[in-house]
């Protein structure tokens, strides 16, 4: 009688053990659980980059992933600028952000990040910055091989909603102070996956924006990345509209906002609009809730008129984004949930 009561003691302490191991993961207490990303942007061109950071800034309220880092891909002083204010004003101001080298020049939009940059209210900025000198920031390239050599192999998502700028620069760069790899080695060893906001499947005559601004870079990149790439095409994001009724109500417990204001500068309001770069974040963070349709394994080529052609084959490391109907309205829902919750540092 005796042995059994021990028996059945111990094994009694071997399940609260296994359990209190279990309940802790689920508490997201172990980083494991975290999804590491780094988010390359060309922010200004569009304000659908600015609708997919505050999607980012909502996972790291949630716990759910880790921002690595943000290298830019556009020239304008007020990129690097405006997502400094994003940061600081959602709470995270230390997230480092790198400054492209040797940037595409076609690229001259950033009406809206210019904006918000220069708004005042009583006579001051109306947005708090972090950085105290922007020429300080450093390049994009530099920043990626810091973040990757950091990392744990086979860890890294990155997600690409701008030009493949940096992508092609960190593919032709050398060994340095943080890894003796060559940036292909480094992305082949630490990157799991490339999610790029890129090309047109349905159009053979439609050169995409992204690609178009830096195809040779774009082409780099198609060809060399030695990882999966993961491709949301422009026809995508061009049915999946964010609503101008969400900026005009669903933000009035704070003001300004940064993103609000960014929204409402980019066009004359009321104006519904495309979530092409939200749908890269998306397929990083949700690519197991069945958001999403895929193509078969293939090969994706860019012509030097940037347009973009699909191959399947079953060796193939690049596949594109489907979506139905159905998942069209889940994911418009979706992004008006997360998007319109109030952020942790507010709450």
């Amino acid at each position: 009688m005796r042995k059994v009561i021990q028996t059945t003691l111990w094994l009694f302490i071997v399940f609260v053990f296994l359990l209190s191991c279990s309940e802790g993961k689920t508490k997201g207490d172990v980083d494991w659980q975290k999804i590491n990303v780094i988010f390359d942007t060309d922010m200004g061109n569009d304000v659908d980059d600015a609708l997919a950071l505050d999607m980012l800034y909502k996972y790291l309220d949630q716990d759910r992933i880790q921002l690595l880092g943000i290298p830019t891909t556009k020239k304008s002083p007020y990129c690097v600028e405006y997502i400094d204010i994003m940061n600081t004003w959602y709470g995270y101001p230390d997230i480092p952000i790198g400054v492209v080298v040797n940037g595409t020049e076609t690229d001259n939009e950033d009406n809206f990040v210019r904006a918000v940059c220069q708004m005042e209210k009583d006579g001051r900025p109306a947005f708090e910055r972090t950085v105290k000198d922007y020429e300080t920031l450093p390049a994009s390239v530099t920043l990626y091989r810091k973040l990757l050599a950091a990392q744990e192999d086979n860890s890294v998502d990155i997600i690409s909603v701008g030009f493949s700028t940096n992508l092609a620069q960190l593919l032709d760069s050398q060994g340095d102070e943080f890894s003796p790899l060559t940036g292909k080695e480094l992305v082949a060893r630490k990157v799991k996956v490339l999610s790029a906001m890129m090309g047109h499947f349905q159009d053979e005559n439609f050169s995409e924006f992204n690609i178009n601004c830096d195809i040779p870079a774009a082409q780099k990149t198609i060809n060399e990345w030695p990882t999966p790439i993961v491709v949301s095409p422009f026809e995508l994001g061009e049915t999946i509209l964010y609503p101008a009724s969400s900026i005009e109500n669903d933000f009035k417990w704070k003001e300004p906002n940064p993103l609000v204001e960014g929204y409402k500068t980019y066009l004359e309001m009321p104006y519904d609009r495309q979530t092409w770069d939200l749908t890269s974040v998306l397929y990083v963070v949700e690519a197991d809730k069945g958001f999403f349709g895929e193509s078969p394994a293939g090969t994706i080529n860019i012509d030097d008129k940037g347009i973009t052609r699909f191959t399947p084959d079953e060796k193939g490391k690049h596949k594109y984004l489907t979506v139905t109907e159905q998942q069209r309205e889940q994911i418009r829902d979706y992004f008006i949930d997360l998007i319109t919750q109030k952020p942790k540092k507010y709450q």
